[in-house]
């Protein structure tokens, strides 16, 4: 099942650089009555104001060109070598531009040795890894080559819009040829070389003709048949160019890999600087957007958000300093702790500093950082870590305190190598964010601060530097890094008190953050560090029997097609399918050309071959690239195991997501995608256990609709598909075929997703007529499914979100938006997600259930996955079927449903054999 995770607007990356240079040539030259060049500035924060207007981001970045000479140019002396000087007028407002980007509350990024180019291609590929759709502002053709399911192309200057088809389009060639194309003709503006005699045209008939320039060299004999001037002595070009076309070819290719001193969640646009706004519009005599600041600050001055007071803080470097404190905590009600250290990675971490934030009895704010381990040359003498924790560890886990944090979960993983427990863990500000409303925004620091509090954090650049002379945190100077340390504990612990009034209003999600959230923490944090064994060699060696598979399979195609033709091109699959082979058209692009998307190339694999062996391709090397070979290089040489990271507060109905890597996308139904989880090992003397919630959310969905046909079925023990067919079918349930069961589960599943007649025909092959005529009889058998939905649909619409079973809400914000297909999508979720949800809050009670009695048996046993309903264990081998019963038991009784929970459980070597 796919998570559904919320992004309410696009990732936005803005080529600052090419909007620089475009305003520059595309307004009239303005001044100031000083003469002061102000026309670049000017259009450049125009088109910033139109794109948040248009897109209403809350992450953004403008990317510039760092001054001086970058990796092409090592490879390339003469690279841009044909380009101008910079004007004078432009260059001397480059500086007030950055100034006013800055102050506009937008991260600039200027990395020191890489152009513009290069980052927004990493940053790009980092947000697709992520699933975060992205939009990309430019007027570059060269980025044409970033552009993919998840990235598209947005040009200010025409409102125009690049997506996958877009691109081949406007180019004739995909995305993945884009730098082929550039590499194959050269770029005049850049003084890319390319091939000496080609240009687009040729280029053009050479990519779409054979593929790209590995291809062109494969198959170099085959170029002479190509039809175009100079086809016949085409290849010989090449070859005698091989070098330059290489060349031109590294020049062109935008680096995805970029060493970036910053994360992706750091990129989160701030409030504005009226003040240096105001003072910068007046000096470059910008009016009109002087006066949209005096409107802007008139509508800011009626919401009654306060302004977040200043902080005031301790260092603390002697005993005596830390007996004070430890005397405040020991008086103090709760507490907020953060951990400064030298990595995000909590398996890496270090610690080197410890922030504390506190309200006396006198309702005075007091807080501290406690340094341990800052080691710059000229660092004042601290206390040792040692000292530290022997002295501060009794008052910080005594009973009466309760502990707050934000994403707390790193926090207490970072401690428990110091042999730190900290079972008073109470509240964490990013799952009260989350609980009060998973899709009202991020539920980062930064963002919290920004939307609460009106505060903007201080940010690790300000701290420690960007790039490769960025600082570790045990290198930044004490006073300041002090106060950046100090800053987190203090703004949890004022969001603590903005949240949890909040929530004690709300009893419904009070509970779920009490009883669900908060005990989920350590349960989590303990999973994430007992990691899952992989075996690398194996999926070393699965790698190359993919690439074995994938090159059987091109030929395979090729000879079906009876030519060859680069199987990566949409445009030429497209040819070969429906032109050549004459398969029907099932769907358009937006731009009218036939269609060759994966649901529509399903729909074709069953009736004709090559549309079942291209997606066979395609999986292969999906499967390659995100799986057998990206989990060796996760696993960490020292215990062999990979570490996720778990997300408690990113999917919107309450299931957990994972990173690094992404365990709830690792497949399952093909053999494939199954031999990768045999790559998921025991190690010698213990097996994996797996459990696995059967059918869960159709469970839930009998217990929400009350439908007597369904309850009955699930209470009887029956196969819940049959007995739908059967129903549906009028027919006896020992005579129900393999067809009806198949269309039975087809609805079942269907009908909880809000699937239409058109979606069930689609995926039953059949009419739409006979697919609502199968829907109809459906909620004929149960009527009690058709009321429930109606009702849920109704009020939604009426309180604008949805419950689960254990009170989480999902708030619908386009549930009565003006625009249909909005609205009905709202409609879908608002059916699906409180048995979504409801089967996140039951796996998540089944495991609070499931660790203090597996820690309790003290024999080894370890929780270390969670993948949508499954759980998965590592068990000493003497203990599986201990283990295996008290975790049935416990998963089966952490709901009480009108029907019964059913848990299927299996052991193995691997995880494969265990599912």
């Amino acid at each position: 099942m796919n998570e559904q995770t919320v992004h309410s607007a696009p990732f936005i990356l803005v080529d600052g650089s090419s909007y620089l240079f475009r305003a520059f040539h595309a307004l009239p030259p303005l001044t100031t009555a000083s003469g002061q060049p102000t026309g670049a500035i000017k259009g450049v924060v125009n088109m910033l104001q139109k794109l948040l207007n248009t897109y209403q981001p809350t992450q953004i970045a403008v990317i510039f060109d760092a001054k001086g000479p970058t990796f092409r140019h090592e490879l390339y002396s003469e690279y841009k070598a044909n380009r101008p000087p910079m004007p004078d007028d432009l260059r001397i407002q480059i500086e007030p531009l950055h100034q006013l980007i800055k102050a506009m509350g937008l991260p600039l990024v200027v990395v020191e040795g890489v152009e513009a180019d290069d980052v927004i291609g990493t940053l790009a590929a980092k947000a697709s890894e992520e699933g975060v759709d992205t939009l990309i502002s430019t007027g570059d053709k060269d980025m044409a080559q970033l552009v993919n399911q998840h990235v598209t192309l947005f040009n200010s200057m025409n409102d125009a819009l690049l997506d996958v088809a877009g691109v081949e389009a406007k180019f004739g060639v995909p995305p993945e040829l884009i730098i082929d194309f550039l590499a194959l003709m050269g770029d005049k503006s850049d003084n890319i070389p390319g091939a000496p005699g080609v240009g687009e045209k040729t280029a053009l008939k050479l990519l779409q003709g054979i593929g790209g320039i590995d291809a062109l060299y494969a198959r170099s004999d085959e170029i002479a048949a190509l039809s175009f001037r100079g086809a016949k002595t085409m290849a010989k070009k090449l070859l005698d160019h091989q070098e330059q076309i290489q060349l031109s070819y590294e020049l062109a290719t935008i680096k995805c890999d970029v060493e970036l001193p910053f994360q992706l969640s750091d990129l989160m646009i701030q409030p504005h600087d009226e003040p240096v706004l105001r003072k910068m519009y007046e000096e470059l005599q910008f009016t009109g957007l002087l006066k949209n600041l005096d409107n802007q600050e008139a509508e800011s001055d009626e919401t009654g958000v306060p302004e977040s007071p200043a902080i005031e803080f301790d260092i603390v470097l002697d005993q005596s300093q830390l007996a004070d404190w430890i005397g405040l905590i020991k008086s103090a009600k709760v507490l907020a702790l953060d951990t400064e250290t030298t990595s995000i990675n909590y398996m890496d971490a270090e610690l080197v500093g410890l922030s504390l934030a506190l309200i006396e009895n006198s309702g005075q704010e007091r807080a501290a950082y406690i340094p341990v381990a800052h080691d710059y040359t000229g660092a004042p003498e601290q206390l040792s870590l040692e000292y530290v924790l022997a002295e501060l560890v009794p008052a910080l886990t005594e009973p009466s305190l309760k502990l707050i944090g934000q994403n707390l979960k790193y926090d207490a993983s970072v401690l428990a190598k110091y042999g730190v427990e900290l079972p008073n863990i109470t509240f964490d500000t990013m799952l009260e964010s989350y609980v009060l409303n998973s899709t009202a925004s991020r539920h980062d620091l930064d963002t919290l601060a920004n939307k609460y509090l009106n505060h903007t954090n201080i940010s690790f650049e300000d701290v420690a530097g960007k790039g490769k002379d960025q600082l570790t945190f045990n290198q930044v100077e004490l006073d300041i890094a002090a106060e950046y340390a100090v800053e987190d504990a203090v703004i949890c612990l004022r969001l603590h008190q903005h949240f949890i009034d909040q929530l004690e209003k709300e009893p419904g999600l009070l509970s779920v953050f009490e009883t669900v959230e908060m005990p989920l923490l350590l349960i989590l944090a303990r999973m994430e560090r007992n990691g899952a064994m992989i075996d690398s060699q194996l999926l070393l060696e699965q790698s190359k029997e993919l690439v074995d598979r994938m090159m059987l399979l091109e030929r395979a195609i090729h000879e079906l097609a009876g030519e060859v033709f680069n199987i990566g091109s949409p445009k030429q699959l497209a040819e070969i399918l429906y032109e050549k082979m004459a398969l029907p058209v099932i769907k358009k692009t937006p731009k009218g050309a036939p269609s060759t998307a994966e649901p529509v190339l399903q729909e074709l694999s069953h009736d004709f071959p090559m549309p079942k062996m291209i997606l066979e391709y395609r999986s292969y090397s999906k499967l390659k690239s995100t799986y057998t070979e990206k989990l060796p290089k996760l696993a960490r040489l020292d215990t062999g195991r990979v570490h996720t990271s778990y997300h408690q507060a990113v999917t919107a109905t309450g299931r957990l997501s994972s990173s690094d890597p992404n365990l709830q996308n690792i497949p399952i139904r093909t053999e494939e995608g199954r031999r990768i989880r045999q790559a998921f090992i025991a190690p010698e003397g213990r097996q994996l256990l797996a459990a696995d919630y059967s059918q869960i959310e159709l469970r839930i969905m009998a217990h929400l609709s009350k439908d007597e046909g369904l309850v009955q079925a699930f209470n009887e023990g029956k196969d819940i598909h049959s007995a739908t067919a059967a129903e549906v079918f009028h027919v006896p349930l020992d005579e129900v075929s393999a067809d009806h069961r198949r269309s039975a589960k087809a609805i079942n599943f269907g009908l909880i997703y809000g699937m239409s007649a058109f979606g069930l025909g689609k995926q039953l092959g059949i009419g739409r007529n006979e697919a609502q005529g199968y829907i109809d009889l459906y909620f004929d058998r149960y009527p009690g499914v058709k009321q429930y939905m109606d009702e849920i649909r109704a009020s939604a619409h009426d309180i604008g979100y949805v419950e689960t079973l254990f009170g989480r809400r999902l708030y619908l914000p386009e549930i009565n938006s003006r625009n249909k297909q909005r609205q009905q999508a709202a409609e879908r979720t608002a059916i699906n997600a409180p048995m979504q949800g409801t089967a996140a809050d039951i796996i998540k009670r089944a495991m609070i259930e499931i660790d203090p009695w597996l820690q309790s048996l003290d024999n080894g046993s370890l929780m270390i996955m969670q993948v949508h309903d499954e759980l998965v264990f590592e068990v000493p081998r003497e203990f599986v079927e201990v283990v295996k019963a008290g975790v049935i038991e416990r998963m089966e009784g952490a709901a009480q449903l009108s029907v019964p929970l059913i848990v299927d459980a299996g052991v193995g070597e691997n995880w494969d054999q265990a599912h």
